[in-house]
């Protein structure tokens, strides 16, 4: 299927990328500015700021509470952005249409980023609270069963990574891992996977600037060969939570996502990969609102539930 046409236009009318090194600060800042106001947000029964006190130190989450409820099912969330764009901000939006479609309390992580922050700090950030969010059951009224982990993008990495940290660890209570278009192997040689060179350009993200964008993550000590930067590598994918792995048609990355739920069900993982016809890298983000593509909240509510 070609590009859906309302993403086609959108692509059209985006200014063409500033010549020269990357700026994260001005990068961030014009993604904040196309934050829409509060009055425009999707209206939940309660969405509240926090620190977390976690043993990777104090970390923000943002708390999105769907409905008044006794007990929640618990969804902790780390936000995509190539390791150094994206906040609790930029993808309110998500965590709000998350918390709506499957009435699960989502814990939206505000980790470290790069350049500033060395690896690990992001990836532990996010491990500590999944961690903060169990050993906190009775103030966050968890119900003791559901606790999903859930990531767009860089945010998929993260997902895998701690999914696999959990296990290494014996902790044992996450019970399902969501992936939204994940990047898996940041080894970006092109021959790797045909979708690098079949979505190399003129879909939104292009093969040519993984590698630019992702520099901060690896400047900052993040080794492409170490299974937690690339979960693709690790070995031994058996005893990992079930797995949701949404790809997008015209994306770079829709190979090694695919890849990673074949793997997931040869080690014995139920693990389901839904390609999406017509998008491409980030339209979780983005292009949710297109009909075609909203349904991915409901396809994560009945996953949760299935599972």
């Amino acid at each position: 299927m070609t590009l859906h046409p309302e993403i086609a236009k959108a692509l059209a009318t985006m200014p063409a990328p500033p010549e020269g090194p990357l700026d994260p600060v001005a990068m961030r800042a014009g993604e904040e500015a196309e934050v829409p106001p509060l009055a425009e947000r999707l209206p939940l029964h309660e969405v509240r700021d926090l620190t977390a006190g976690t043993r990777a130190g104090d970390v923000p989450v943002r708390i999105y509470t769907p409905v008044e409820a006794e007990t929640y099912g618990l969804l902790v969330y780390f936000h995509g952005g190539a390791f150094f764009l994206g906040s609790l901000e930029t993808h309110d939006h998500v965590a709000r249409s998350l918390a709506a479609a499957t009435g699960l309390r989502v814990v939206s992580v505000g980790y470290r980023r790069a350049p500033e922050a060395a690896f690990p700090a992001g990836l532990a950030d996010c491990h500590a609270v999944v961690r903060w969010a169990a050993d906190n059951a009775e103030s966050l009224a968890w119900d003791g069963n559901t606790l999903a982990i859930a990531g767009d993008s860089s945010g998929g990495t993260f997902t895998a990574a701690v999914a696999a940290m959990a296990h290494d660890d014996g902790f044992d209570r996450i019970t399902h891992q969501i992936l939204y278009y994940p990047s898996l192997d940041l080894d970006f040689d092109v021959d790797r996977y045909a979708s690098l060179r079949e979505n190399a350009e003129g879909y939104g993200l292009g093969t040519a600037v993984l590698k630019p964008f992702n520099a901060f993550y690896f400047d900052s000590g993040a080794d492409p060969a170490d299974p937690l930067v690339s979960p693709i590598k690790r070995a031994d994918l058996t005893g990992l939570p079930p797995a949701l792995i949404v790809t997008a048609e015209h994306d770079p990355m829709r190979d090694e996502g695919e890849l990673y739920g074949r793997r997931l069900r040869e080690a014995g993982v139920d693990a389901v990969v839904d390609r999406y016809a017509g998008a491409n890298h980030g339209f979780v983000q983005h292009f949710s609102w297109i009909p075609e593509y909203q349904r991915v909240f409901a396809e994560t509510a009945e996953f949760v539930r299935r599972h």
